[in-house]
């Protein structure tokens, strides 16, 4: 029977023991000022065994504690952390900006925890329908978790990149580039929609790295070249037909509106023929591409 894969274990941060480094560089400048002052003291007069004896003590121990303490203050910047590790155990994140102090044999790790902006590449996609575009995207992260992003990945910041070309492939192939027929989403024409879509899903796969995104957008969208200037004169064609689809729309609702208003007013009474040869005439002058002329008929309807 095969092993079932063990599931990798998610660290989460926590808040560290630290103190503040200002305290302890007060202690450290008073150890400091009593070692000179052992020092000095030392070498004047006849000293008794039991000062000899204290002052080999405090020349052994004093320089250790000052050793000590050297060696455990750390600087932290606004917007930066610092991961505490013991033995390579997470001991907690320490985000108190200023000078800080713990034990020297703990492990210090800084992160910054400041937004990042990222620029993709341009990537070639096959839309929804399956034509070749080019997109790139722009994003906004920081990081949220210090724990995850120092312990769970490897690299974190490699890790964002190649998220974010995932999930750029992944939005645009979910959509196509550009629909006027069927009115749907599309990666041109609502972005709004897909960039709020793009950072959803950036959210879930950078989960894992404790990453959050605040911001993103599409920098770049076009067809790919080999079929630009193809897709350019469809869509020139399908602008045409939907506002010729609108101008006829509109060119039958004002000839039914004359009609009507004709008929109810008493205006002229027109038989079946001459009413088709009017809307004919109706729809030529609102349809037509150039001014019309118009032709005044000195007899009768019938002439």
């Amino acid at each position: 029977m095969s092993e079932s894969p063990v599931a990798m274990s998610t660290t989460r941060e926590r808040p560290a023991w630290s103190t503040s480094g200002y305290l302890m560089l007060v202690l450290f400048l008073i150890l400091a000022a009593l070692f000179l002052w052992r020092l000095t003291s030392f070498a004047g007069g006849e000293p008794t065994d039991s000062e000899v004896a204290t002052f080999l003590g405090s020349i052994f121990l004093l320089p250790i504690s000052l050793v000590v303490i050297a060696k455990g203050f750390y600087m932290i910047q606004p917007n930066q952390a610092a991961a505490i590790t013991l033995f390579a155990s997470y001991r907690g994140t320490d985000r108190n900006a200023g000078l800080r102090w713990v034990w020297p044999w703990m492990g210090k790790t800084r992160i910054s925890v400041r937004a990042n902006n990222v620029v993709s590449e341009k990537l070639k996609v096959n839309d929804l329908r399956g034509n070749p575009i080019e997109i790139a995207t722009n994003v906004v992260w920081r990081v949220a978790d210090t724990a995850q992003a120092l312990f769970d990945v490897d690299d974190y910041k490699a890790f964002v990149l190649v998220q974010i070309e995932s999930a750029v492939r992944s939005i645009g192939s979910r959509y196509p580039y550009d629909d006027i027929e069927h009115h749907e989403v599309t990666l041109r024409g609502h972005h709004e929609v897909i960039n709020a879509e793009l950072r959803d899903e950036l959210n879930a796969r950078l989960s894992l790295a404790g990453i959050t995104v605040d911001e993103c957008g599409l920098t770049h969208l076009a067809y790919a070249p080999e079929i630009a200037g193809a897709m350019l004169r469809r869509q020139q064609a399908e602008a045409v037909i939907a506002a010729r689809k609108k101008l006829v729309e509109g060119a039958v609702t004002m000839v039914e509106m004359a009609l009507q208003q004709l008929s109810e007013k008493n205006v002229v009474h027109l038989d079946d023929e001459r009413r088709a040869a009017m809307v004919s005439n109706l729809m030529v002058v609102l349809c037509g591409e150039r001014e019309t002329q118009p032709i005044v008929n000195t007899g009768t309807l019938y002439q």
